[in-house]
């Protein structure tokens, strides 16, 4: 019994360790779950109304856009390219799915066999929308060509036996043709639902009239204007009554769609040091020195000093030179090299001018290709005797299954090329100086090419110039030294008013800015995206990151910290404060105003009232009025104008952004050389009307549905 007893008054103790226990149980289980929500959302790009985008799927959907970019010119897409295309991409993701569910709503459907109807009509708009198809619209008939699709794969087919390069553009090519055809699918879907959308816009003669005269229709006014900066800040109150009244009447305006981070940041830019520019400067001298002696090897000189610009050993055109230094380089005197130099690009540069020439820059030409063949130099041999006794280029080539063509060839392939390759360098030589209409046999590397060069056309100055170009850039030892002297600020500074007070003890100033998730940089600052990551994933407010650093051009170090984090939707009221209160402050400054104008009947007794006055012209009801005497535009005053007869008094104060007005209206006419053409002035209506209209319906259909961008996760 006695034991029980003690048992029994251990009853409380017991209570609270089982509590316990099972609290720590369930945070363990909500910790567990909370992880694995975290592992979802490692692997997921976005979700669209409940649908998750994986975040392969997504990287393969831009993979294929880059591989559509890279057909049309754009490789090697930098950091800012490949954020607008991701951005691009999410857009369309995002588009596509609120499209195909009002589309199955509607029973709207695009099949394949539509696909292939619309390319062969050719003049659907969808197709100018499309990347890819539109390279093949014709711009005479505006209408997609079949047969320059033709055309340029066997372009590629008869480039691709001789050219690496154009080898792999042919394979890139048959990939992303079915990638163009689906997203001209998507874009025929769409612009169905967007015709159903059109049934809602309507015109009309009236308003088609009223649409010309709001853009046509001129007014002269003399203008009184007080501005609200006449009056002080200080002489007006703004209560908190004041504040919340115009936060719920302006609440629509501070809607956000994204998560929103008020931050403040420290940059460091790192520099080279007088000891980096000293070495530098030794490399270019005697880079100088090189090129002043005959005996050197120019491409090798250009190689060893690390050059920027390659050496090719061709002539270019002035726009093929770097920017900063073809001004400089078109003065220079054949065989002059200059001592090193500064450039307004922060490098130095030493130039050495070989020629000056006028050269051609389009060549037509014709080629035989025997690249690879065992048997080159004879099969060359033959072909040239054949030549020699009167044997047509056509049917030479022929024989060797070419086409043997015309080809034209500007300079811009060769100028805009990094390097060369020896055999391509002669091939180029060849073009440039062989004579027009002999046949030539090159001998090159890997076999034989038999080349006539038809024409040339075009001739213009042309620069065989070496180039050593270098930027000043710091070392290993300057970056160290730096980002050791910004870590150990970071490291005293701790949080935010740490960071504010340690600021004038480095040299350093705290920026203050704002970032949301769907932003890819702070402060314009490339290579940043880790900083927004920590600010929406770890961050929590009043704390400062640690150093980020190789962000810009692997030139910035930065800091953040996150002073407060607002979720996507309304911004609270005390963040936009300030906003509030300019608005308070200009509603009060307006009334007040209004009530020193009540009564007045003319520009005059306004005049007497203390307004300035303004004599402007040309105004018209689609653009704002700019006051000259206030210095910037009120586009409230545009429609008071217009609605105002000729030769009338405003009927009342204007409320304007800066000031309060009244006015005269002393003339109005059309403008001089304009018609209104009825049919073309409802037309141009209606499709202005469809496009705010589609936009709205769009808008309003991403803010019906939950939309998660988790793309910040990731880049």
């Amino acid at each position: 019994m006695a034991a029980i007893g003690k048992i029994r008054s251990w009853g409380p103790g017991l209570v609270v360790i089982l509590g316990l226990g099972l609290v720590g149980f369930i945070a363990q289980d909500g910790f567990s779950t909370c992880k694995g929500q975290a592992q979802v959302d490692s692997s997921t790009a976005g979700v669209i109304d409940g649908e998750k985008i994986e975040i392969q799927e997504f990287q393969s959907l831009v993979g294929e856009y880059q591989e559509l970019a890279k057909l049309q010119g754009q490789d090697n897409l930098n950091e800012d390219q490949l954020n607008s295309l991701r951005d691009y991409v999410w857009n369309e993701c995002v588009n596509n799915k609120l499209v195909e569910e009002q589309a199955a709503k509607l029973g709207l459907t695009v099949t394949d066999e539509e696909v292939v109807n619309v390319l062969k009509e050719g003049t659907h708009p969808a197709i100018s929308e499309t990347p890819l198809l539109s390279q093949f619209v014709n711009p005479q008939t505006r209408a997609f060509d079949a047969n320059q699709v033709s055309a340029y794969r066997e372009y590629l087919k008869q480039q691709s036996q001789t050219n690496a390069q154009a080898a792999e553009q042919a394979v890139l090519f048959e990939r992303c043709w079915p990638v163009a055809e689906r997203i001209l699918a998507q874009k025929i879907l769409e612009m169905k639902y967007q015709t159903l959308l059109a049934g809602c816009v309507m015109s009309n003669p009236v308003s088609a009239k009223a649409a010309f005269d709001n853009q046509n229709i001129e007014s002269e006014v003399i203008m009184a204007s007080m501005p609200y900066a006449s009056i002080n800040d200080n002489e007006i109150e703004v209560t908190d009554a004041d504040l919340k009244a115009k936060y719920d009447e302006m609440k629509e305006q501070f809607k956000t769609r994204a998560d929103l981070a008020e931050i403040k940041y420290v940059v460091c830019q790192v520099t080279a040091s007088k000891k980096d520019r000293d070495a530098l400067m030794e490399v270019m001298q005697k880079a100088s020195k090189a090129l002043k002696s005959d005996s050197a090897s120019v491409s090798d000189v250009v190689r060893e000093a690390q050059s920027q610009v390659a050496y090719l050993g061709l002539p270019l055109s002035k726009n093929a030179l770097p920017s900063d230094l073809a001004d400089s380089i078109s003065k220079m005197g054949a065989g002059q090299v200059t001592a090193p130099f500064e450039s307004r690009d922060n490098t130095f540069n030493v130039v050495k001018l070989f020629s000056k020439e006028n050269v051609a820059d389009s060549i037509e030409f014709r080629m035989i290709s025997l690249m690879g063949m065992q048997s080159a130099k004879a099969t060359a041999d033959s072909i040239m005797k054949s030549i020699s006794a009167g044997v047509a280029f056509d049917s030479i080539a022929k024989k060797y299954n070419q086409r043997g063509e015309k080809t034209w060839m500007t300079s811009n392939e060769y100028e805009s090329a990094p390097t060369l390759t020896a055999d391509n360098k002669a091939i180029y030589t060849a073009l440039l100086k062989a004579p027009v209409n002999e046949v030539k046999d090159l001998e090159l590397s890997q076999g034989h090419i038999i080349l006539q060069i038809t024409q040339r056309k075009g001739n213009v100055e042309k620069f065989n110039v070496a180039i050593v170009k270098r930027a000043i850039d710091f070392s290993n030892e300057t970056y160290n030294e730096t980002y050791n002297k910004f870590s150990q600020f970071v490291s005293e500074s701790q949080n935010i008013e740490g960071l504010q007070a340690k600021c004038a003890d480095y040299g350093y100033v705290v920026m203050d800015g704002q970032v949301t998730n769907a932003d890819h940089t702070i402060a314009n600052i490339r290579s940043s995206h880790d900083a927004i990551k920590w600010l929406f994933t770890e961050a929590e407010e009043g704390h400062i990151s640690k150093v980020f650093d190789r962000c810009g051009d692997n030139d910035r170090l930065m800091v953040v910290g996150l002073s407060k984090l607002t979720p996507k939707g309304y911004l609270a009221q005390s963040t936009v404060e300030a906003t509030l209160k300019q608005e308070v402050l200009r509603d009060k400054k307006f009334a007040k105003l209004s009530e020193q104008l009540a009564g007045v009947k003319s520009v005059a007794e306004a005049q007497a009232k203390g307004a300035r006055l303004d004599s402007i012209s040309h105004i018209t009801f689609r653009a704002p009025v700019y006051v000259p005497s206030i210095v910037m535009p009120e586009p409230a005053l545009s429609g008071a104008v217009a609605g105002t007869e000729k030769g009338a008094f405003s009927k009342h104060v204007v409320k304007g952004q800066a000031g309060a007005y009244v006015f005269q209206v002393i003339n109005r006419t059309q403008r001089e050389g304009v018609t209104f053409n009825e049919k073309v002035s409802e037309a141009a209506l209606r499709q202005s009307a469809l496009q705010q209209t589609v936009g709205m319906a769009m808008q309003e259909l991403r803010d019906k549905v939950e939309i998660k961008d988790n793309r910040y996760i990731f880049f």
